[in-house]
């Protein structure tokens, strides 16, 4: 019996599964105490995902800038969005998380302004994370976002301008309502990508309140000594939210994608004629010229089943 590919990966799977449980069973693994924290672990899911979601808006804004900014033709726009990629995208995003929680209040003390302004410059651990994400991410879509931009057709830019559409009227009305197609379904690997480095935001301390799957794993796992099975049971929620989003994702790129599904289209049938030639070409006595031509009505068809009807009547009446 030959087995499927599915299913030889499912053995697959089943067997990595086996050694990673006799792999727990000899580690003495607790899932009596990962029932009884399962709860309290998972309440910072709704951290994670509100976190998430509200860095990939403000992402996506930054992005559609940065992308406008990269395509301009104006020195000053380029140069911004230029250095904005440059850095944070060439910079760790735990480095850019501790800098806007303890380096921007450090630069707001030291600004010339009122005492009643510096407040401003002391950020929140968890809004100074969704700044970070923000711009990080922001930085990395912009060339996703770039390039969707420019995957819109110049034809469409073209007829735009010969309706009489200024810049904004063809960005808002033509260029950008295509392109947003193009953009969203690599947009969500980015959300997924962005739920997980959530984790890095808690490592800077904050509220119970706002301890995410990861924070929550290790302040329980550090208390009852159970460091393995908390980690786990983290593990284990990310992955779940991973594969959730990642199914909703991937209905959205088809759905997304059925405007730019192309279509096979039949061969049209041809037929060769021959065309008389210039006096004296092709050799002595003139000549021609053969080519194909398009034969959309099928009489190509037509002809060579008469002429494969003529040869069997003639082959019959020969025997």
């Amino acid at each position: 019996m030959r087995l499927s590919f599915r299913v030889k990966v499912a053995i697959v799977w089943g067997g990595i599964f086996l050694v990673l449980g006799v792999l727990f069973a000899l580690a003495k693994f607790s899932p009596a105490w990962m029932i009884d924290k399962f709860r309290f672990i998972g309440t910072g899911i709704w951290v994670t995902i509100f976190v998430a979601a509200i860095s990939i808006v403000c992402a996506m804004i930054l992005a559609l800038l940065g992308a406008l900014g990269r395509l301009s033709k104006n020195p000053v726009a380029y140069g911004v969005t230029g250095f904005y990629t440059s850095f944070f995208r060439g910079t760790p995003l735990i480095v850019q998380i501790f800098m806007i929680y303890l380096a921007l209040p450090q630069i707001g003390k030291s600004l010339p302004v009122p005492d009643s302004v510096h407040k401003y410059f002391l950020l929140s651990v968890v809004f100074s994370g969704i700044v970070a994400l923000s711009l990080n991410y922001g930085a990395y879509m912009t060339e996703i976002f770039r390039a969707g931009i420019l995957a819109v057709g110049p034809g469409q830019t073209e007829a735009a301008e010969a309706l009489g559409m200024n810049f904004r009227q063809r960005m808002r009305r033509v260029v950008l309502p295509q392109a947003l197609k193009i953009v969203i379904p690599p947009t969500g690997n980015e959300f997924i990508a962005m739920m997980k480095d959530t984790a890095l935001i808690n490592l800077l301390g904050g509220r119970v309140f706002w301890f995410d799957i990861f924070k929550r794993a290790q302040v329980v796992g550090a208390r009852d000594f159970k460091y393995l099975e908390a980690l786990v049971l983290a593990a284990g929620m990310y992955w779940t939210l991973t594969a959730i989003f990642t199914l909703f994702q991937s209905k959205l790129e088809r759905r997304m994608s059925k405007g730019y599904v192309r279509q096979a289209i039949e061969a049209t049938p041809r037929k060769t004629r021959w065309i008389q030639g210039a006096p004296g070409g092709g050799g002595p006595g003139g000549g021609a010229l053969q080519i194909e031509m398009p034969d959309p009505v099928g009489e190509l068809e037509e002809e060579r089943a008469a002429e494969r009807a003529e040869r069997e009547t003639a082959e019959e009446d020969g025997s």
